[in-house]
């Protein structure tokens, strides 16, 4: 009888190491996010002390940002690229984006400095987020209270106005996967038609790389791109299509051809 030939272990292959490595440096960024964050904790409670003005607390959060992006790159291996960043215009704006995960929400604060976010009263209770919130001052809104939200949102984007600050929103009410229609709530087309402002649509693919519900990240190249600015005054179907419709077929770049869908909606518009 033949001696048994046993055949050779294959090596690991660099597919196998993937995941191992995307975790490994997932909890160091992770890790690099709670010690960077940490640093910021005291000089904010200082800040907070001594009655700090609104821009300075500012500019020390875009610090922040700055540095938060700096470890996705050097860790992570996750950059990012702006597309038709020449279509922002010079003076304050409505910004209405997709929402993927939480690399938006730091980015803008770098890429648009100053501006104002619309931003869920629920993200008050987070430690230091809270704080700078309230202080920086965001546009915070109880999104329970219906009508007075509304009200709310349109009297504090007013203030913002008034101090040279570009509005920006999240019109999806909540973070969604890349495949999914971008489906705006209603309250983005009310607060267009009260502020009268521009309006500048931005894409982002950042669920590709950071995953909603997930801590895992991946290296690549998050894209932003700003879209063709709206001028005030449209009707609300044409407000819809030039952001939502524009927005979501923006993202068939980066979507599988099975998960490209469209707003019936706006289909009939």
């Amino acid at each position: 009888m033949p001696p048994a030939v046993c055949s050779p272990r294959r090596p690991a292959t660099s597919r196998s190491r993937t995941p191992r490595v995307s975790r490994t440096r997932s909890v160091l960024f992770n890790l690099y996010w709670a010690g960077w964050t940490g640093l910021f904790a005291f000089p904010l409670v200082v800040l907070a002390a001594l009655g700090s003005p609104a821009r300075p607390i500012r500019a020390f959060t875009r610090l922040w940002s700055r540095g938060i992006l700096f470890g996705l790159h050097h860790i992570i291996g996750l950059t990012y690229v702006e597309e038709g960043r020449d279509r922002i215009p010079s003076g304050p704006c409505l910004i209405v984006a997709n929402h993927q995960s939480a690399w938006e929400t730091l980015a803008f604060l770098t890429l648009v400095p100053n501006v104002a976010i619309v931003a869920k009263r629920e993200l008050v209770a987070i430690p230091i987020v809270g704080w700078f919130l309230k202080r920086s001052p965001m546009i915070i809104i109880d999104r329970a209270n219906g009508t007075q939200a509304l009200r709310i949102m349109i009297d504090e984007s007013r203030a913002a106005i008034g101090q040279g600050r570009s509005i920006l929103m999240f019109p999806e009410g909540t973070r969604g996967e890349i495949a999914a229609p971008v489906q705006f709530k209603r309250g983005v087309e009310l607060l267009y038609a009260k502020l009268g402002l521009p309006v500048l649509p931005v894409a982002v693919n950042s669920g590709l790389y950071w995953p909603h519900g997930g801590s895992r990240h991946k290296p690549g190249t998050v894209v932003v791109s700003y879209l063709s600015t709206l001028a005030p005054g449209l009707t609300g179907a044409e407000f819809m299509r030039g952001t939502q419709g524009a927005i979501d077929s923006e993202l068939d770049r980066w979507r599988e051809p099975r998960a490209r869908t469209v707003d019936p909606a706006l289909q009939a518009i």
